[in-house]
C-alpha cells in the first residue's frame, strides 16, 4: 500500500509541476487585429510605407504590452517617410515607462526633425516615457 500510496504522491506531483511549467512558458504575445507583436514588429520592414505605419498604430494600440517592440520601434524611427515617423513616436509614448531606451533618439528627433508633427509627437513621447526628461529640454 506504501508503494501505491508513493506512486499517486508523485503523479500528483508530476501533474502540478508540469501544469506549473506549462503556464509559465505559455505567455501569450500581445495580439492585435488577430496578429501577434512579432508580426507587427516585422512589418515595421515592409516594404510598403502603409504596411509600416498600419504595424506601428497596431504596435501603439497594445500599449505597455508591447514592450518588447522598443527596438524595432527605436530603428522605425529613422524610416524615411513622416507618416511612419509619427505612428512610431505614438507607440513610443504608449508602451510608456519601458520605452525609455528611445528617449535620446527622441530627444534628437525633437530638435532636428523637419516635420513639425513628427518633432512634436517625439517630445509628447518623451513627457509619456519619462516625464523629467522632458523638463530638461
Amino acid at each position: 500500500m506504501s508503494n501505491r500510496i508513493l506512486g499517486l504522491l508523485a503523479v500528483a506531483a508530476l501533474v502540478l509541476t508540469s501544469n506549473g511549467w506549462a503556464q509559465g512558458t505559455s505567455a501569450k504575445e500581445p495580439v492585435a487585429d488577430g496578429r501577434t507583436l512579432s508580426q507587427w514588429i516585422a512589418d515595421l520592414k515592409a516594404p510598403a510605407p502603409q504596411t509600416r505605419n498600419a504595424a506601428a498604430y497596431e504596435i501603439s494600440g497594445m500599449g505597455p504590452a508591447a514592450a518588447a517592440a522598443v527596438p524595432a520601434l527605436i530603428q522605425a524611427l529613422d524610416d524615411p517617410e513622416e507618416s511612419v515617423r509619427f505612428p512610431v513616436t505614438v507607440a513610443l509614448a504608449e508602451i510608456g515607462p519601458a520605452a525609455k531606451a528611445a528617449v535620446p533618439r527622441l530627444k534628437k528627433m525633437g530638435e532636428e526633425e523637419t516635420n513639425d508633427e513628427v518633432a512634436a509627437a517625439a517630445k509628447r513621447a518623451i513627457r509619456h516615457i519619462e516625464p523629467s526628461a522632458a523638463t530638461s529640454e
